[in-house]
């Protein structure tokens, strides 16, 4: 098949939704389809253009998949209308590589990656355009988020447009699919048809992110000499609630075998790094380069996942895969019967978002557990292996895609 992949987010860049829009492209690449992709310059999680990219167009041939760049606008203090305009300017600058692409090369099947929402539907006019299948893949609810956490505050009219605008998105497309069963049923309560929602989950490498057999190099680089590592890594921004990962250093700082390091960038790092001001157990660390993700993801004894109550089940952070896969426990803070919570169940421990006292008890039991400590990694493993094995659920969507074109040649006919 001819695909065509339209997102915002995209290698380089190594954290976030790029590393599966870039998996997606490259697998489907790998399968024998001719794919290409027309995404934004890379800018996160830092906010600002990576070196050797800059404000213009370009093209390049990566890992057999044809990128065609944008340019846009990338807030260097991201608010809520920052980045309003920063998806507005990148729906723009992708009209016409969207319209040529759809014209002349003409795809079978235009995939649109959601964020960012506000470009969806210059997917959906390719898709037209070209007489091709039209599929939108949601990694988050980013209205609703943007307002549960009060990035954006509309009122009245403004907040009812901005939820039309959403419903009428994702109700144009043929197929649409998300990242678990949480937010595919949220899907349908937007109003889009049942048989068209598809769940298509976030994966881990489970090849290239497996338990470690001795200690990180990171501990030598990093002088870290204490027993156990508490760690965070990833976007740190306002619906992570990263801070009470530093209120659990200070409460824990009477443990001398545990240091606490987050590892990430994002508009909420400054604050973190006041915040922690004259603890001795916590170190800041600036993200690692994707070769090294095995070493970093085995130098947690206990992987640490906040999340805003706010944010429950409008995102599904994709750094959980990781860490699963790296065989340690998880601490996460979701409210009960989320999907944050049913997927860390039985391989990590759930306290309640924001609650940093039941935040750092649990990790001091995991770690003066040993049993249970044991039992959870082991488990963690398994269930990403099982759950999450980026083979499987890569083979299951180009499945879907390759049934949709018989379906389609069938109406043809």
């Amino acid at each position: 098949m001819k695909i065509l992949v339209h997102g915002l987010n995209y290698a380089p860049e190594h954290v976030g939704i790029a590393v599966y829009t870039t998996g997606m492209a490259e697998a489907l690449a790998g399968m024998g389809h001719e794919v290409r992709v027309v995404a934004g310059q890379p800018y996160y999680p830092a906010w600002r253009s990576m070196y050797g990219y800059g404000f213009r167009f370009s093209q390049s041939t990566e890992a057999g998949v044809r990128i065609t760049r944008v340019p846009h606008y990338i807030p260097a203090r991201p608010t809520g209308a920052r980045r309003v305009l920063h998806h507005l300017s990148f729906a723009l600058s992708c009209f016409f590589p969207l319209l040529w692409l759809s014209l002349v090369w003409r795809p079978q099947v235009v995939i649109g990656v959601a964020p960012s929402l506000l470009a969806a539907p210059l997917a959906r006019l390719a898709a037209a355009a070209a007489g091709a299948g039209s599929w939108l893949h949601v990694q988050d609810f980013e209205l609703e988020a943007a307002l549960a956490t009060g990035l954006l505050r509309p009122t009245g009219l403004l907040k009812r447009m901005a939820f039309a605008f959403e419903r009428l998105v994702l109700c144009s497309f043929e197929t649409v699919s998300t990242i678990s069963p949480q937010m595919c049923k949220l899907l349908i309560r937007k109003g889009v048809e049942v048989d068209r929602v598809v769940e298509f989950r976030n994966w881990a490498d489970v090849d290239a992110v497996r338990p470690l057999s001795g200690p990180s190099r990171y501990r030598e680089e990093w002088g870290i000499a204490t027993p156990s590592v508490a760690l965070y890594s990833g976007n740190i921004a306002n619906k992570q609630g990263a801070e009470i990962v530093v209120e659990a250093a200070r409460l824990l700082r009477h443990k001398f075998d545990l240091c606490f390091v987050i590892c990430g960038e994002g508009p909420a790092r400054a604050d973190l790094e006041a915040r922690a001001q004259g603890l001795p157990n916590i170190q800041f660390r600036d993200l690692q380069p994707k070769e090294w993700l095995n070493e970093l993801m085995g130098l947690a004894s206990v992987h640490l996942l906040p999340q805003r109550a706010e944010a429950a089940d409008l995102v599904l952070p994709s750094k959980l895969t990781n860490m699963l896969a790296s065989g340690r426990p998880v601490v996460v803070t979701a409210a009960s019967g989320t999907g944050l919570a049913s997927e860390v169940e039985g391989c990590g421990l759930v306290t309640p978002p924001g609650d940093a006292v039941a935040f750092a008890a649990a990790i001091e039991r995991l770690l003066d557990d040993a049993v249970l400590y044991s039992e959870l990694s082991v488990a963690a493993r398994n269930r990403a292996v099982v759950r999450w094995g980026g083979q499987a659920i890569l083979a299951g969507f180009e499945a879907r895609l390759s049934e949709g074109q018989l379906d389609a040649a069938e109406l043809a006919r």
